[in-house]
């Protein structure tokens, strides 16, 4: 779920960087925000163990907004991301803390807002943790699309139970296990409501 690759090096956490803002509650949560409310296309950044402030997070997202979506980074930790001294010395106490079950439910809350708002059409891309967290989302008819980067480990199950489209893109520990998982996998590849890309990193 974090990965030694995700967590070599930690990001400068950095509240008030990026050219969006920050609003108290999106769905429950607190968020960095970016990109025009009046467009119909929005996405979901889903951070890794660091969280919502890390400064190439927020400048991704800023980047994806020029392309006219609306995009958010709620902040899943609520205030409690994963410090090095945590990766090194405690990071299965704060994963049980921060799970993913509870990721997905939040992030369900999340996308109803978005709904709520008008949005035609939402996407989710995820980092490691968040990586796990938008695979349990395409499992169901909650999203049009995701992107999952350097996830935590999925499983035959994860992916047969996809319903969106779904790229991934494993980190380097993950390309000994992936040729595997596409040979296995590949019955369910000739399902039209499938549209699978792993890309090794």
């Amino acid at each position: 779920m974090a990965s030694s690759e995700c967590c070599a090096n930690p990001p400068t956490l950095n509240p008030v960087y990026g050219k969006g803002q920050v609003v108290e509650d999106f769905g429950g949560l607190k968020a960095y925000i970016t990109g025009s409310p009046e467009s119909k296309l929005a996405i979901i950044l889903i951070s890794d163990v660091f969280g919502y402030e890390a400064p190439l997070l927020r400048n991704l997202a800023d980047k994806v907004s020029t392309s006219g979506y609306f995009v958010l980074v709620p902040d899943f930790f609520h205030g409690d991301p994963a410090t090095p001294e945590i990766v090194k010395n405690s990071i299965d106490e704060w994963i049980k803390k921060h799970n993913i079950p509870k990721g997905f439910e939040e992030a369900k809350q999340v996308i109803e807002v978005l709904k709520e708002r008008g949005f035609s059409a939402i996407g989710a891309a995820g980092f490691c943790w968040g990586g796990k967290v938008v695979v349990e989302l395409a499992k169901y008819d909650y999203i049009n699309a995701v992107v999952s980067l350097h996830p935590g480990p999925l499983t035959h199950d994860d992916i047969r139970e996809v319903k969106c489209p779904i790229s991934n893109f494993p980190y380097l520990e993950q390309r000994r296990t992936l040729s595997a998982l596409l040979r296995s996998l590949s019955s369910l590849l000739k399902f039209s409501h499938l549209n699978l890309r792993f890309i090794a990193m």
